[in-house]
């Protein structure tokens, strides 16, 4: 896919799009994530960006839009005041804002990282530790994906993923979230051509 065609087809109202990843960057990547936050928040119209807050690809995506519009980055947290200083969305919403025992979709999908499945129904049932946080930021990540009753899903992912080891950690849960709900993903391997496009 080229950015002519991305945007095409996805710069439209009501349309947000993942900007996310690993928070480990390659330092000859670190320019290309903020250039492609910048040049897709400058090149499009209608489109918002959405973001996990993250140390690393979140951060540096975020960076590109908010130099053009912090209006069009939304933020979704694991809890409020996560990384209150860097955050330079317009809109942010964190889990505390959420009931998200009522959001049958964000369980089953945040129960499907084995690793965290445990995790999420202690947190869930209000077991708050250093332990069960990490639920929080896998319910975030599927958050960011599916939505809730009062966020609309995104349309499309665009990822910073680690390509040793694909698919790993967060990022591929958002990933396989994104796929498992028909979502297409993009990662570097793709939108690296889109910096060259202009």
């Amino acid at each position: 896919m080229t950015l002519k065609d991305f945007i095409k087809l996805y710069d439209k109202e009501e349309v947000s799009i993942l900007l996310v990843g690993k928070r480990k960057v390659l330092e000859a990547d670190l320019e290309k994530l903020t250039a492609l936050g910048s040049l897709l928040a400058s090149s499009t119209k209608k489109m918002k960006f959405r973001s996990g807050n993250a140390e690393g690809s979140d951060q540096l995506f975020s960076n590109g839009v908010a130099l053009v519009d912090c209006q069009k980055l939304q933020v979704i947290t694991p809890y409020a005041g996560h990384r209150k200083q860097s955050n330079q969305a317009y809109e942010t919403i964190s889990l505390d804002e959420i009931n998200i025992a009522t959001e049958p979709e964000v369980l089953y999908h945040s129960r499907s990282n084995k690793k965290t499945e445990k995790l999420v129904d202690k947190f869930i049932a209000g077991d708050k530790n250093r332990y069960t946080i990490k639920a929080a930021y896998i319910i975030r990540d599927t958050i960011m994906v599916i939505g809730t009753e009062k966020i609309k899903p995104a349309s499309f992912g665009i990822f910073y993923d680690d390509l040793d080891q694909p698919k790993k950690g967060g990022t591929g849960h958002t990933m396989q979230v994104c796929e498992a709900n028909n979502i297409p993903v993009v990662d570097q391997t793709v939108w690296f051509n889109w910096l060259t496009e202009i």
